[in-house]
């Protein structure tokens, strides 16, 4: 049975996963396996969160396609079991990583088709802000693959950064 205060941060990080781009549910289910200390089954985490099998399943699916949590294996039972990433920065990197891909990358290129496709006269100043937008974007986007394109150095840029703070 959860604490209070692990109910407390199960729902404040259902929140924040929102943020993220995802369902409620499912960072619920990060937030719990994130506090366990031992793998976790799908019978657990539909008991503890009251959710449907079919949604604790989907949502445990859907954390491991975006690298936040792994499916293991313990002797003797063939249940799937599964932990959070344990690393704190391989997290955080891969939900940027993911959020850049799903939400960023697909916004860039509508606009680009945009600007190709459509009848936007130029020297309108509609023209003008959807140029100036692609621009700015096309500059985060290429900060953003340097930034995601290696772990290990985006770390080192985070530390230098923060003051030398270690992530």
């Amino acid at each position: 049975m959860l604490s209070e205060e692990y109910k407390r941060f199960i729902e404040r990080w259902g929140s924040l996963g929102v943020l993220w781009g995802i369902n409620r549910s499912m960072a619920r289910v990060h937030a719990l396996l994130i506090l366990s200390e031992e793998p976790v089954g799908l019978d657990t985490v539909t008991e503890e969160l009251e959710i449907s099998r079919g949604n604790a399943s989907m949502s445990l699916k859907e954390l491991r396609n975006w690298g936040v949590i792994k499916r293991v294996s313990i002797s003797g039972d063939r249940r799937d079991f599964y932990v959070a990433e344990p690393d704190t920065w391989n997290m955080i990197f891969s939900i940027a990583a993911e959020r850049k891909k799903r939400e960023f990358d697909p916004a860039l290129e509508a606009l680009d088709n945009l600007l190709e496709n459509a009848e936007i006269e130029e020297g309108t100043g509609v023209h003008e802000r959807l140029t100036e937008l692609s621009d700015t974007m096309k500059t985060f986007d290429h900060i953003l693959k340097r930034f995601l394109g290696n772990e290990k150095v985006s770390r080192g840029l985070l530390e230098m950064l923060s003051g030398g703070k270690s992530i």
